[in-house]
């Protein structure tokens, strides 16, 4: 049984058009055909017809960078040290809700411990529970001074730490072929952190033989593979080696754009974390008074103008949000980083939403050709996952629409109308396990600058 959906508005995700009066087939939970309403087969028995009346219909979203499991925590301490695994997969399938209900109906999670969101996945792959599609990882593999080389070397990388420290070639290929097993759809990379040269570039974490074999093997193994790389030297190292998708790349250049097209690469900017956290932090908060938001203002105004010229050479570019942090709330911000492509990288709405749509869907996972499990998402195409959405407004017009409360009137997976229960949470019993108790140091001038002195 077939339901023939009638659509007066429909973005199929492939081109730039708005195609007027069309109708959508879809059948066990697949678009079986797409096209004109007066061309669309006919009614056979046991099929339904329905109509989305106003509604812009378009592909459901993709965000390729959300931290399903870190809970809106404040800092790396909340994510690694304050709950237990267990917990985190159940806060995971519950925050879920939240990014389908916003109109994403698949997601890629960049790096978490153990097997959160393995689990996460494969809980709502069972049907025990509804959420979006998801692409599921496990630790970030790491080296000394790479991101997710959190803490200082006397405390160590234990294993319920979302990096995973791994300082040899085998020991790096060995975690590769664990996470392998597990049953990951993909590895990230921490190719670089904030370590810096004295010119002010910084330093990649790896060499680009480890580089080189970690990817390798990871395709081998039938996984992509997705890196962390502001500097030019971790963008090189991942291009050379072929990898799926490039995180930020706010400093490549030339070279790098080249590398990039040679090899495939698409790259995520994720911008919406640092613009979020430059226009939201409040003046008291660590966030601004470390330093931390001056730097990130440096990166995105030359991180800008390197991803600009990274898109006029052609570079895929795909959407990701950082979710998961107190500053990028899950269900709230995802797509802001449509309207980012937009605002500050030049990309027109139509382009903006094929990258979050039909380019973003090509990391996630397809299982065997030929049957519902192999087929791709991200666009309304025979053949494809019927997950769509149904938007009040017009994003070609204005992305921004997408961000509005209720502009996202349903959301459909494998076929099916999903309604997510958005139940309100104590957010201090979810999350916020740190410890931190002041934000000031209160000496007797800093009292008397803040006229507490009694």
């Amino acid at each position: 049984m077939a339901l023939h959906l009638h659509c007066q508005r429909l973005f199929t995700g492939l081109d730039d058009t708005l195609h007027h009066d069309q109708t959508v087939v879809i059948e066990g939970g697949l678009f079986r055909w797409v096209g004109p309403r007066a061309q669309a087969p006919a009614l056979q028995p046991g099929d339904t017809q329905a109509d989305a009346g106003s509604h812009f219909v378009m592909p459901g979203l993709v965000d390729v960078h959300t931290h399903l499991v870190f809970g809106n925590a404040r800092s790396e301490e909340d994510i690694d040290l304050g709950c237990t695994a267990e917990f985190r997969a159940l806060r995971g399938l519950f925050f879920a809700q939240r990014v389908l209900a916003a109109g994403y109906t698949s997601v890629v999670v960049p790096g978490d411990a153990g097997n959160c969101s393995i689990s996460v996945r494969d809980a709502i792959r069972a049907g025990l529970f509804d959420g979006p599609r998801i692409a599921a990882s496990s630790h970030v593999v790491a080296n000394r001074h790479s991101l997710n080389d959190w803490f200082p070397e006397h405390v160590g990388t234990p294993d319920y730490f979302t990096g995973r420290l791994c300082e040899t070639r085998d020991a790096q290929l060995q975690e590769v072929r664990r996470q392998a097993k597990a049953g990951v759809d993909f590895i990230k990379i921490a190719l670089d952190g904030t370590h810096l040269r004295a010119d002010g570039t910084h330093i990649a974490a790896f060499t680009q033989d480890e580089v080189s074999a970690m990817v390798a093997e990871a395709h081998r193994l039938g996984k992509k593979v997705a890196t962390h790389a502001y500097g030019k030297e971790a963008v090189l190292q991942a291009a050379r080696a072929d990898v799926d998708v490039v995180f930020h790349a706010f400093f490549a250049d030339d070279e790098c754009a080249e590398a990039l097209l040679a090899a495939g690469s698409a790259v995520a900017p994720t911008l919406t974390f640092l613009r979020n956290n430059i226009e939201f932090s409040l003046p008291h908060e660590p966030s601004r008074t470390s330093g931390y938001l001056a730097m990130q203002q440096r990166v995105v105004e030359i991180g800008c103008r390197n991803l600009r010229r990274l898109k006029a050479a052609g570079v895929p570019f795909i959407t990701g949000s950082d979710a998961g942090f107190a500053i990028t709330p899950y269900g709230e911000w995802h797509a802001r980083e449509i309207g980012i492509l937009v605002d500050w990288l030049g990309f027109t709405p139509a382009e903006a939403l094929r990258a979050a749509t039909a380019v973003s869907a090509r990391l996630m996972p397809r299982g065997r050709v030929g049957t519902p499990a192999g087929a791709a998402t991200g666009a309304i195409e025979a053949g494809r996952h019927a997950d769509f959405i149904f938007v009040d407004g017009d994003p070609l017009s204005d992305v921004g629409v997408l961000l509005q409360p209720g502009a996202v009137a349903a959301v459909h997976v494998g076929g099916q109308r999903l309604q997510p229960e958005l139940r309100r949470y104590d957010r201090w019993a979810v999350s916020d396990f740190n410890t931190l108790k002041w934000n000031d140091l209160y000496t007797r001038e800093r009292v008397a600058t803040l006229q507490l002195q009694p």
